[in-house]
């Protein structure tokens, strides 16, 4: 694939940054992309490696040697038949998926890896840029109904593949605009939200139906009513619909019950990063939380956490610190012994080179404050052996903290919508629905469950994964068979 000798010839491009000091001051995408002619040469670098391990490192299964061949030779319209053939939204990923693929890529044995991402993102936005990306209504309308619950990656994959299946899909989301965490979670910077308004806009001409601030179940929980204005029940969907789709996220957030947990300040990461979403969209938010001139202190070293770094940074925060449990990994990876896996070691986001503290192997074991506010926090060092943690005597130290962010992960969905249906759920409370062939279905008649909610927090690329292959599973349900791809 590519040129044969490529990899010999050329090195990786990454793609390039705005400077620090412009991208600060906005929450606009600062990303450069690779241009036409560079895009080329990283094509020209995939080799003709007979077994292509990134394909099965991208859990969409990319036909990545094909795509690179295509970009390499010019073909970008091809390019862009083969990629989308197999991932609905190669914008959302191209932008903010880590590229398992590329952790798989046989050059990245003792090499830097095809950057399969980069081009991935090329052909996307060209793609776009050309008006290749058009509707796809179905030739046949099949008569039959399905309800989709929720408007993420999994629940946005899945009802596009069922409505150019020629079924008729309605998506109920309970917040006031399309996307789920795609649009209240991820930040503008990383993902600007008119990459989803597109995608709906040409759902919407395949026959899709969606249905904002709409909750499936009681209004009951506030927690997950905050845009809410109306609500229908299980048994409405399970009489009106011929099935069930439940693709709503893992949006119980982890929690750290230490004392002063309840002081004025300290929020979950997803209290924080919806609000700034909100505003960039032009809505006000009445005592928003922000960082203006304040220490921040994030407990999580994932991306939430750099997520929360970054629109920090944006506020204008006096510091940043990051904390994370484990221990600071190595810089570079042992190839032999992790290849074709995604290897641990040491990520430094964009968000870290803005401006960034970063702790590890550190646990908080108590919020401290002044008149129920929080003022810092308690900390100690970990040392870690056997897989077991212990805390190092005399590590004891305090940070000062005007706002400490939660970002450890998530737990599982909310219970509301799987009680609504009267779902089994499995030991960490998702939904109970195995992949097997005739599989992603619930243990009641007609109702399927797909992405976070029943695989447990995850990437966006498994969320559009597992909506691709519940599609199918919901069509062969309906109709007998199905031609949709797994």
């Amino acid at each position: 694939m590519g040129k044969v000798t490529g990899f010999l010839e050329y090195e990786r491009l990454e793609e390039g940054y705005q400077p620090v000091e412009k991208r600060l001051k906005n929450y606009k995408e600062f990303v450069i992309g690779l241009k036409a002619d560079e895009a080329k040469v990283q094509g020209a670098r995939c080799m003709d490696c007979g077994t292509p391990f990134c394909n099965n490192g991208c859990p969409v299964n990319n036909i990545i040697p094909d795509f690179n061949d295509l970009v390499f030779k010019g073909r970008w319209a091809e390019a862009f038949a083969v990629l989308s053939s197999t991932n609905n939204f190669p914008e959302f990923t191209g932008r903010i998926c880590p590229a398992p693929c590329e952790a798989a890529c046989t050059l990245n044995i003792n090499n830097d890896a095809v950057g399969i991402k980069s081009i991935e993102h090329a052909i996307i936005d060209r793609a776009w840029e050309e008006g290749w990306v058009l509707p796809q209504p179905p030739a046949v309308k099949t008569g039959k109904k399905v309800a989709v619950i929720g408007s993420g990656p999994a629940g946005l994959a899945a009802a596009q593949q069922l409505a150019r299946a020629g079924h008729a899909v309605t998506v109920f989301e309970k917040n006031d605009r399309i996307g789920g965490l795609l649009r209240y979670g991820i930040p503008d910077f990383k993902m600007e939200k008119s990459h989803i308004d597109r995608r709906v806009a040409q759902m919407e001409a395949e026959g899709v139906v969606f249905r904002t601030s709409t909750l499936v179940g009681e209004l009951s929980d506030s927690k997950v009513t905050n845009w809410a204005k109306d609500t229908v029940s299980a048994q409405q969907l399970k009489a009106e619909f011929d099935a069930v789709l439940l693709c709503g996220g893992a949006e119980q957030s982890r929690d750290l019950p230490v004392p002063g947990r309840d002081l004025d300040g300290v929020h979950f990461a997803m209290e924080f990063l919806p609000q700034q979403n909100k505003v960039n969209a032009g809505d006000k938010v009445k005592g928003q939380l922000r960082a203006d001139g304040k220490h921040v202190i994030v407990i999580g070293g994932g991306d939430t956490g750099s997520d929360c770094v970054g629109t920090s940074n944006r506020h204008g925060a006096a510091s940043v610190t990051q904390f994370e449990l484990m221990p600071m990994p190595p810089e570079q990876e042992n190839k032999p012994l992790v290849w074709p896996y995604w290897p641990i070691k040491l990520r430094t986001s964009s968000s870290h080179e803005e401006g960034c503290a970063r702790e590890f192997a550190i646990a908080t074991k108590e919020f401290i404050g002044s008149k129920g506010k929080v003022t810092g926090l308690k900390t100690v060092h970990l040392e870690w052996k056997d897989g077991k943690m212990s805390e190092i005597p005399g590590t004891e130290k305090e940070y000062k903290a005007d706002l400490v962010l939660l970002a450890m992960g998530f737990v599982s969905p909310v219970a509301s919508v799987l009680d609504a249906f009267g779902v089994t759920k499995d030991n960490r409370g998702n939904a109970k629905a195995s992949t097997d062939e005739g599989g992603y279905r619930t243990s009641v008649d007609k109702v399927f469950a797909a992405g976070d909610m029943r695989r447990g927090q995850s990437l966006v690329v498994w969320a559009i994964r597992e909506g691709r292959q519940a599609a199918r599973e919901v069509d062969a349900f309906l109709m007998g068979r199905s031609v949709l791809p797994r």
